[in-house]
């Protein structure tokens, strides 16, 4: 009988001491589904362009396909700082109360090209990448850095809320938010190369 009670002691005293994983298996697996998607999506966008191609600009105050990259690849940088920054913080559970968005409606939101927003001056591009094998490399290296902390990663990002110029999202939606950002200036891309000027391949 007292090897009994002693083994149910050790169940009970397990149950609160083993570490759960922070994130489901399914939101893990959707967010690693949006990273993927959304890198493949502007690779092959991109892919066989040339120098002249991912240069052209269909407008002078629109931007060419190089451009859009250069900002992608700024933008992704910084939220992914930011997420990480957040990351380092004790957990702040008590400011989940104050998320206002959903996982879906902020992929919708940031999908949403009918609503063009300005970006900040330091994510403008400045015309860093002079080839396309250039801008696909940096573009490529940083993203599958981020997508191999997801997959290693169990992290509590659900109950390390971040405040922004948006409204408090968490570590999670940060990162949903940097794969829809790439997704919405892939459409933009792919709105330059439908320009009846976008130069022709060779």
């Amino acid at each position: 009988m007292k090897k009994f009670a002693l083994y149910v002691s050790i169940l009970v005293l397990s149950a609160f001491t083993v570490q759960q994983p922070a994130l489901t298996r399914d939101d893990k697996s959707f967010l690693l589904d949006q990273l993927q998607s959304t890198k493949t999506t502007l690779l092959n966008d991109v892919s066989g362009l040339s120098d002249a191609q991912m240069q052209f600009k269909p407008a002078p105050d629109r931007w060419s396909v190089s451009e859009c990259m250069e900002h992608i690849i700024l933008v992704e940088k910084a939220i992914f700082a930011q997420q990480q920054a957040a990351m380092k913080q004790a957990p702040n559970p008590e400011k989940r109360s104050e998320i206002k968005v959903t996982d879906s409606i902020l992929i919708k939101m940031v999908a949403d090209r009918s609503h063009k927003r300005q970006a900040a001056e330091e994510m403008k591009p400045k015309d860093t990448y002079t080839s396309s094998a250039a801008a696909v490399e940096a573009f490529t290296a940083q993203r599958d850095q981020i997508i191999n902390y997801v997959k290693s990663t169990n992290e509590d990002m659900r109950n390390h809320v971040i405040s922004s110029p948006q409204g408090y999202m968490d570590a999670y939606q940060y990162m949903l938010l940097l794969a829809g950002h790439c997704g919405r200036h892939t459409q933009q891309i792919e709105e330059v190369k439908a320009d009846p000027a976008f130069p022709k391949s060779n």
